[in-house]
């Protein structure tokens, strides 16, 4: 059975499970307590309720609980880790080293820090959206603080060499950050093995909550310092000040549960590259990134058709998918990250993200590609016959 608008944009956000619904639901009415509040059992059950949470996002990332600070999201997360460590490091250096295609949750907090005296390199990508080790490693200086190299890319899914990244970073001295939302409860991430010093996520992209999200700080080698951004309460050992939002918490928790428990990149992949090989049978379908080093669920496809029309505002009533980062959505230009690959303002314009999820089904893929076949056909005036291979 096919559910309509057929939905290809798990990257933007996801549908909550039913199990983290349910873990949630008592969190709103009967155990409705201020985690914070010590001298009664409603504050106790909902400290407790935090507590586990955290274990259960710790968990997923090969860290420890104390290293798990609740956050809003992975935005707020990520100004919390570049500002907060800007501010703490500043007297050692002022020099960031990021790349072009990272989220604008990265980008626009770096450009906030070069008006307070940073000084930024951001490296460019290959037409697969992997950086130069090489580039990289030239490009420390005397006083480089820290390294923010995204873990898996929104839009292309492309997959950085985070270990060989941290690798470099700890030859260096230097502390890495990964924005790691779209790569956690999609392929395994363990900030150990990794060499990762602080990490933002989000719960949003696993099936748990909006508004709920973690940065993992390490704690020993090296312990990290970080300067909060937010003050008032002390909350989350004084890096994020306010009431915890304990029902988000605790679906964040279970949604790592989940992911732990359940692997779907089989299913999933194998879903997305057979939409992949049937689009990329019609003329004048290229692939966007790389073929090898990407997330399991993602395909970003150009679609060099004849007529310059919009093939997602035809799609946008039957099939859910995107143009670029759901951040993005609102400006009329082409994707940053397409451009950075290589592509000209008209090719990123008719390219199209296609994010599969847990929930995504075979009809649905079959659906996909013959509505994507016969509008091919008509916005080129070919009689529509032809069915792609499934």
């Amino acid at each position: 059975m096919i559910q309509f608008p057929v939905y290809l944009d798990y990257n933007a956000t996801t549908p909550c499970d039913p199990e983290v619904v349910q873990a949630m639901l008592p969190f709103f009415s009967t155990h409705f307590g201020n985690a914070a509040s010590r001298d009664h059992i409603f504050g106790w059950q909902a400290k407790e309720a935090v507590t586990y949470a955290r274990e259960q996002v710790a968990q997923l990332v090969g860290a420890e609980p104390a290293e798990i600070i609740f956050t809003s999201g992975a935005t707020e997360s990520n100004n919390l880790a570049l500002k907060g460590v800007f501010e703490t490091y500043a007297s050692k250096g002022k020099h960031i080293i990021t790349c072009n295609i990272e989220h604008k949750a990265v980008l626009d907090p770096c450009t906030h820090l070069e008006k307070l005296g940073a000084a930024i390199t951001r490296l460019a990508v290959k037409e697969s959206g992997l950086i130069d080790l090489s580039e990289l490693e030239n490009s420390f200086r005397a006083d480089t603080i820290l390294v923010c190299i995204m873990y898996a890319n929104n839009e292309i899914g492309t997959i950085l060499p985070i270990q060989e990244i941290g690798a470099i970073a700890k030859k260096k001295g230097v502390l890495l950050f990964s924005d790691a939302t779209q790569a956690v409860g999609k392929i395994s991430v363990d900030v150990n093995r990794d060499g990762i010093d602080l990490m933002s996520f989000s719960s949003h992209k696993i099936y748990g909550p909006k508004g709920v999200g973690a940065l993992y700080v390490r704690r020993k080698n090296p312990r990290v310092r970080l300067t909060a951004q937010m003050d008032g309460g002390g909350h989350e050992k004084g890096l994020r000040s306010g009431t915890l939002n304990v029902p988000g918490i605790v679906g964040f928790g279970k949604a790592c549960e989940i992911c732990l428990s359940k692997d779907q990149n089989q299913k999933i992949s194998t879903l997305r590259n057979k939409l992949e090989a049937s689009l990329l049978n019609i003329k004048g379908v290229l692939l966007n990134g790389t073929k090898d080093h990407r997330l399991p669920n993602v395909s970003n496809l150009c679609f060099k058709i004849a007529e310059d029309e919009s093939l997602v505002a035809r799609l946008n009533k039957s099939i859910a998918v995107s143009t670029g980062s759901a951040c993005m959505s609102e400006t009329l230009e082409p994707s940053y990250v397409l451009k950075a690959l290589g592509l000209d303002d008209r090719s990123a314009r008719h390219s199209i993200r296609f994010s599969l999820g847990r929930y995504t089904t075979e009809e649905e893929i079959d659906y996909v590609i013959n509505e994507l076949s016969n509008m091919i056909h008509e916005l080129r005036n070919e009689p529509v016959t032809e069915q792609l291979k499934n």
